[in-house]
């Protein structure tokens, strides 16, 4: 559903004002009625987003503080580090919470918080950190369970955030195998048939096109978001001023992998990442206004939640995206 403003769905039956013409009263056809709002609706569904990522540094905030802040559209928990090869999995909230004593399943109410808000959340499994792979197809079958019985709609006397449902499975991949990531998909994806809600299946490729890890599973067209990170890779990301690799790469990604909506992927502070960081008036006067153009466009992804407090980038860049 399309929300107009936070919480109040844009009914079909909401009455237009019409200006008067000349003087006289200008009484519309309902068919140009309809055909306003049906304007005014694709408008608003077709606005960008922010994605933020959370989880990694305790001195962020809370999940509830996070989506209070009207910001973000979809929230990343970072990260689900171990698992596959016969592993058992361990998520890594940092300093937020101890998963070893279950003290993560606090996480539960604040993430139905988020989704009351009309927030998608998400699990993100992976991250620049961690040891973790897909060995077979017959791992990625068990590791697909796993998820759908401790995260999704399945059921689990250990859950470790609790009895909330989350929306889907982000695919952080940058280490380990570069196989068998297209089987993980297609198994989740084949438990959205089971639950009552719809499993999103995300990922945050690097720049450089295809991705070496995720490169075969993004061409399934099984992925509804891809926040690719345009950063960390001189090649494919802004520098010193100039726009033009970075608007090539979008211009690369957005004709060549079939997604419902793809992401500029940027940290939100200078010190967020090796490179790559765009000043947010660049973002917003020189970068934002070429890659809207795409269909394909679903807003920015920022990493992380702690230095997005740091800069108040998101901020300063939500009315443009």
């Amino acid at each position: 559903m399309c929300v107009y403003k936070r919480g109040r769905p844009w009914h079909r039956d909401a009455k237009v004002s019409m200006p008067a013409k000349m003087g006289r009263k200008f009484q519309a056809s309902p068919l140009f009625v309809r055909l306003a709002v049906l304007a005014l609706v694709i408008r608003f569904c077709d606005a960008g987003g922010i994605a933020i990522y959370w989880g990694q540094n305790g001195l962020e905030g809370t999940l509830n503080q996070t989506c209070d802040t009207g910001r973000y559209s979809y929230v990343n928990i970072a990260f689900l580090n171990k698992f596959g090869n016969g592993q058992t999995p361990e998520i890594n909230l940092a300093g937020h919470c101890n998963p070893a004593t279950n003290g993560c399943t606090i996480a539960g109410s604040e993430i139905k918080h988020c989704q009351e808000l009309g927030i998608k959340v998400m699990l993100s499994i992976g991250g620049g950190v961690g040891n973790y792979s897909i060995a077979s197809r017959k791992d990625a079958k068990r590791v697909a369970y796993y998820l759908w019985s401790n995260f999704l709609g399945g059921h689990s006397s250990s859950r470790p955030l609790g009895d909330a449902v989350l929306d889907g499975i982000d695919f952080d991949i940058e280490l380990g195998s570069t196989q068998h990531w297209e089987n993980l998909a297609r198994y989740l994806l084949g438990y959205s048939k089971r639950g009552r809600r719809k499993v999103y299946l995300t990922a945050a490729p690097q720049c450089p096109f295809p991705d070496m890890f995720l490169g075969t599973a993004l061409n399934t067209g099984l992925f509804d978001y891809v926040w690719v990170q345009f950063y960390n890779n001189p090649p494919c990301q802004y520098s010193s001023g100039n726009t033009t690799n970075l608007i090539n790469s979008w211009n690369q990604w957005t004709t060549s992998i079939e997604a419902a909506k793809i992401f500029l992927g940027l940290p939100a502070a200078p010190d967020a990442a090796g490179s790559g960081y765009i000043p947010p008036e660049v973002l917003t006067s020189e970068i934002l206004p070429v890659i809207e153009r795409s269909p394909k466009y679903g807003g920015v992804m920022l990493w992380s939640k702690f230095y997005d407090d740091e800069t108040g980038y998101s901020s300063s860049i939500k009315p443009s995206v």
